[in-house]
């Protein structure tokens, strides 16, 4: 593209969030300041961060600390930022991103990129006629063990894929729910947030699963079904099943809760008539198990994101997670979206655990219950728990 360079100097970079998330941006910002690639330029908080919120990157944005404004628009144009990180409220990500995208800035943006169709269409738009590079914060793209194992996939290494299974099982206490004013919301002062198991805190267990499945754009789902529920006092569901069906035929499944007994690593299993494959994506780590043969387990390693839109904007390298790459999952968020309020489970399915950072809801029996829903496929009534007897709600988008 036109805005493509090779200047060697490191990219001024704002970053929009800065707590939260945020803070993990703000560290990596300052080890790829470390290595040359990137100059903290300013950073966009409605309250400025403290010396000691700031710590280390302070001295990230060359010969003065970075600029601080509440204001994205006029931080853009002051620091002639490049490029925009943007770890804020799922609800002004279209906002934000459009800001950016008006003034020639490229983007990182945290997922998922928008809490619907409408607004990922929108932002798309803009991005499109701006002509700047727009990266999704979809991390666990960047594993080199997906392209290892879509090629596995396609030697016919497993044999002919049955379906796709995600599980995931956190952990997460009460105080989650509260740490912001949108968190566990579906909307919030009439916005779309969306802020459910499925579509942000276990987002990567059904987006790494598209990816590996090769269906990534809007096109490429056709129907999604869904069980919601939640255990905690919220709006959003903290319990979920969802199955996906993909233009190709695949069936992808996942199940995902932050109720669980123990904390556990998602992972992502490929199942084939002749094997199967499981990558722990947090890890990078992949198991690959076929009959008469000892499991192979292989580690892999990954491309920061950042670190990846700098050398596609300055030398041309292939976006990893570009906008279009995640429409099939933004429609996934719109079947989420658009579906009937979670389900309340019983208070017989759920008991309150006292921790050292404060009381959680546990689900007995969930751990379990995510890994045989990716094991055979199968949504949380399919498995006969009791607290699922609803039939699932269905989208067909296509």
């Amino acid at each position: 593209m036109s805005w493509t360079t090779s200047r060697r100097e490191p990219m001024p970079v704002v970053l929009a969030g800065a707590r939260g998330h945020g803070r993990w941006h703000l560290a990596n910002i300052g080890r790829l300041a470390r290595q040359g690639l990137v100059r903290l330029a300013g950073i966009c908080e409605l309250t400025p961060l403290s010396q000691d919120e700031l710590g280390d990157a302070a001295a990230c944005g060359g010969h003065q600390p970075p600029e601080q404004s509440d204001d994205l628009d006029g931080l853009l144009a002051r620091t002639g930022a490049e490029a925009a990180v943007i770890c804020t409220p799922i609800h002004t990500h279209e906002d934000l991103g459009l800001i950016a995208a008006r003034r020639g800035v490229h983007l990182l943006l945290e997922k998922p990129p928008t809490p619907s169709l409408a607004a990922f269409r929108a932002l798309a738009e803009g991005v499109d006629g701006a002509g700047i590079a727009c990266q999704i914060g979809f991390q666990s793209l960047g594993s080199h063990a997906i392209e290892a194992i879509r090629g596995l996939v396609a030697s016919g290494g497993i044999g002919a894929v049955r379906g796709i299974g995600a599980a995931g099982a956190w952990v997460r206490d009460e105080a989650y729910w509260t740490r912001a004013p949108w968190s566990g919301h579906r909307t919030l002062g009439g916005r779309d947030v969306v802020d459910g198991v499925l579509t942000n805190p276990l987002a990567h267990a059904t987006a790494t699963a598209l990816r590996i499945d090769g269906s990534e754009r809007e096109e490429d789902l056709t129907a999604v079904e869904l069980e919601l529920y939640r255990a905690n006092d919220i709006a959003a569901d903290d319990t979920s099943s969802a199955r996906l069906h993909t233009a190709r035929g695949t069936r992808v499944v996942t199940a995902v809760t932050l109720c669980a007994q123990r904390p556990g690593e998602p992972y992502v299993v490929v199942h084939g008539d002749e094997g199967r494959v499981t990558f722990w994506y947090k890890a990078d780590k992949v198991v690959v198990e076929r009959p008469g043969r000892p499991p192979q387990t292989t580690a892999y390693g990954r491309t920061d994101l950042l670190a990846n839109l700098v050398s596609h904007v300055r030398h041309g390298e292939p976006l990893l997670v570009p906008l279009a790459h995640t429409g099939a999952f933004t429609r996934f968020v719109e079947a989420v979206r658009t579906a009937p309020e979670p389900r309340p489970l019983p208070a017989s399915a759920w008991h309150t655990e006292r921790t050292d950072s404060g009381p959680r809801r546990v689900v007995p029996g969930i751990d379990a219950l995510t890994a045989e829903g990716a094991r055979r496929l199968a949504l949380y009534s399919e498995l006969g728990v009791p607290w699922a007897t609803a039939a699932p709600h269905t989208v067909r988008t296509r």
